[in-house]
């Protein structure tokens, strides 16, 4: 018997379309903050988001490390968002499959609670979920330690009682894909929204597979057996592939 998946959904750029306006309403807002608390230049602001974002896999660790910021202060300011609502833009087909889907299914986001529930309910598929698990979830020892955090990964499988080999890391980040493989999840690399870069080096690298993404694909239908609505096999291997369509 095959046994069925616990589905670890990312939100940004994997159930909707962040670049059509949340990154860019991000970055404005994250370097509003940073000029704002640290009382520096945008320069130096945008500066110092780049290095601690190449150093710790986001801006907001290397503000509390290194200045003291409260991690609640800042996740309130930067994610305010007016309209949002309006902006959020999922894809039809996608959106369905949830619905199919069988398994357990978890938002796991670095974003903050009040944010991913505001998308969720504009994309109107909140209550497909068992959970959302938000950076708010992922302190360990008095520390955050969001995606792509080996430990974060380890413990929410512990928490979900369940093996990492039945776990499938839904998302549009390789590093973060990276560190779910290494500790035995499966991994699927959705491209559906990420893929439109603007140069040749972006472009060619959404055209490569990693040993450890399982799957690539622009369509989250792929995470079904076409027409049996069956899920992917999980607990002991999954079949490694590519796929792309509507």
């Amino acid at each position: 018997m095959t046994a069925r998946c616990t589905w670890l959904f990312d939100l940004d750029d994997t159930l909707h379309d962040a670049g059509a306006y949340v990154f860019g309403a991000l970055h404005e807002s994250m370097g509003v903050f940073v000029q704002r608390e640290l009382r520096i230049t945008r320069e130096e602001a945008d500066r110092l988001r780049r290095q601690y974002w190449l150093r710790y896999g986001a801006t907001l660790l290397g503000l509390v490390k290194h200045h003291g910021v409260k991690p609640a202060h800042f996740l309130h300011e930067t994610h305010l968002l007016p309209g949002l609502e309006e902006r959020v833009t999922g894809h039809r087909h996608d959106l369905a499959v949830l619905r199919r889907l069988p398994g357990r299914k978890l938002i796991l986001t670095n974003a903050p609670r009040a944010y991913a529930l505001r998308v969720l309910q504009a994309l109107g598929v909140a209550q497909l979920f068992d959970g959302v698990i938000t950076i708010e979830d992922m302190a360990m020892f008095g520390h955050l330690r969001p995606k792509p955090d080996a430990r974060m990964f380890r413990a929410l499988a512990a928490r979900l009682r369940v093996p990492p080999s039945r776990c499938v890391l839904v998302e549009d980040t390789l590093d973060h894909q990276k560190s779910a493989r290494s500790i035995g999840m499966h991994t699927v690399w959705m491209q559906r929204f990420g893929r439109r870069s603007p140069t040749r080096a972006q472009r060619q690298r959404w055209s490569r597979q990693p040993a450890y993404v399982q799957l690539k694909t622009s369509r989250l239908n792929d995470l079904l057996r076409p027409g049996k609505h069956q899920p992917l096999r999980c607990g002991k291997s999954m079949k490694t592939g590519e796929s792309g369509g509507v």
